[in-house]
């Protein structure tokens, strides 16, 4: 499913099985697990949903959050003898927006902090482009951000994956 180097983007919509691939594809190197989470429990569902994701991968995995400095966190963990798990890019994107963050600045810096990672890494997207134009704005600019976040770091990974339903579709590598 991955290569024990390289970086690899999975996509995929919602509760398409992206995390539970990537988290096999991790397990598949045989490398040190490190999941780098962006997701914040602001709420009780998405505390569930963050109690779900641990206990599915278990003791075994170092976790780091990292809800805002994404970019500054890959540069300070990646390494050959682990391999890097961030779920997800959408969270991320999500959280920096309501922090009312310069999207391109903040875009660019993810972007040439991926294309510089010395390791393997995963990296999990929700594909937003598929479904009908929101009808807010701001709803236009999180799938506008989150399309060009997807391409920019599709173009730089070795693999990339789209998940529907459970299944993988090798789209690059």
């Amino acid at each position: 499913m991955t290569a024990r180097t390289g970086t690899h983007l999975v996509l995929g919509g919602a509760r398409s099985g992206k995390s539970a691939f990537a988290e096999r594809c991790v397990a598949e190197t045989g490398l040190a697990p490190l999941y780098i989470a962006t997701a914040q429990a602001l709420d009780d569902e998405m505390t569930e949903r963050i109690a779900t994701h641990r206990a599915r991968r278990g003791p075994a995995w170092t976790t780091i959050e990292a809800p805002a400095d994404l970019a500054g966190t890959l540069s300070a963990e990646a390494g050959e003898r682990r391999i890097l798990l961030v779920d997800c890019l959408t969270l991320w994107l999500t959280n920096r927006m309501i922090a009312e963050a310069d999207m391109d600045a903040e875009i660019d810096a993810l972007v040439a902090a991926v294309a510089a990672l010395n390791g393997p890494a995963i990296l999990v997207a929700n594909e937003v482009g598929l479904g009908i134009v929101p009808d807010n704005a701001m709803a236009r600019r999180f799938r506008d951000h989150a399309g060009r976040l997807n391409q920019a770091i599709a173009a730089r990974a070795d693999t990339v994956t789209f998940i529907a339903a459970g299944l993988p579709l090798t789209l690059k590598g």
